[in-house]
């Protein structure tokens, strides 16, 4: 009995680890550098396009609240250039699981026509959170179904104007709902449309995610976009000691991702030297993931 025993558990840790075995990167995953425009310290747009592509930057992330009215001056900017428009921030009115149907209806309308300029200019997605702490708050059960049914509706209007949503985690000191990177796949696969994807942000990330591999996993073909900061203080990655995001990036390759990876930091030192130096940082991970 105990040798049966034995050899049971012996055939049970086989299992387990041939279960727990990471397979290779494989070849297709795709490195995109991408920063926020408000993160640039130059006035003019085209000095913001011109240093990003300088330095090897191929996206540029805007925020949404006036993008409607600047999808003729960035059509022209970004035409004929290395740098596209990665994801457009937030920048929408209202809250999407607000206790409040007039709030609700104003989000959802501000993310509709946010989403109608993000696909005239060829953008990765609107990202959106659904609610912050400081906001009016509603049982968990009650704001997944409310959001799932009005991701629908944004769903739909994403696939007639080439465009989708973006949602993202954030971390337990800034929302009350949706922390977790497979809580945002979750949702998208109930929503079930293409224009319904989610983004992970190693800042939200390493408060909250027990693996950057795991998370990034655990998304798969819904995740559409990265944030990333330094690991402590939320600077420019390599500002603080130990930045490290081999882990995640694996999880990225794995997963044969092809967006961007977006700076949204802020910055201790001078972020036209920052900027740059961050860039050399991640590739040189990348590399090693």
């Amino acid at each position: 009995m105990k040798a049966a025993a034995a050899a049971g558990s012996t055939g049970l840790a086989a299992m387990r680890a041939e279960a727990l075995t990471i397979p290779d990167p494989p070849c297709d995953a795709v490195l995109k550098l991408s920063c926020q425009e408000g993160r640039i310290p130059i006035k003019d747009l085209n000095g913001k396009l011109d240093f990003l592509e300088k330095h090897g930057y191929t996206g540029m992330e805007p925020g949404g609240r006036d993008l409607p009215e600047r999808v003729t001056e960035l059509e022209k900017s970004l035409g004929g250039r290395t740098v596209k428009l990665s994801a457009i921030c937030a920048g929408f009115e209202g809250v999407i699981i607000s206790p409040d149907e007039a709030e609700r209806r104003k989000a959802v309308e501000s993310m509709k026509r946010i989403m109608t300029a993000a696909g005239a200019l060829g953008s990765t997605g609107l990202i959106i959170v659904p609610a912050f702490n400081n906001q009016p708050q509603l049982e968990h059960k009650e704001a997944r179904s409310m959001l799932v049914d009005l991701l629908g509706e944004l769903g739909e209007h994403g696939t007639r104007v080439n465009s989708r949503i973006l949602l993202e985690p954030l971390n337990r000191n800034e929302a009350y709902f949706l922390r977790l990177v497979a809580d945002a796949a979750a949702i998208c696969r109930d929503v079930n449309s293409p224009a319904i994807c989610c983004m992970g942000d190693f800042w939200h990330m390493t408060w909250e995610e027990t693996s950057d591999m795991g998370a990034f996993l655990s998304a798969g073909s819904y995740l559409h976009h990265v944030h990333i900061a330094s690991r402590k203080t939320r600077n420019m990655p390599g500002e603080d000691d130990g930045d490290d995001y081999t882990d995640g990036f694996r999880g990225l390759k794995i997963i044969g991702y092809h967006d961007y990876i977006s700076l949204e930091c802020g910055t201790k030192g001078d972020p036209l030297i920052l900027i740059p130096a961050a860039a050399a940082l991640i590739r040189r991970q990348w590399e090693m993931a």
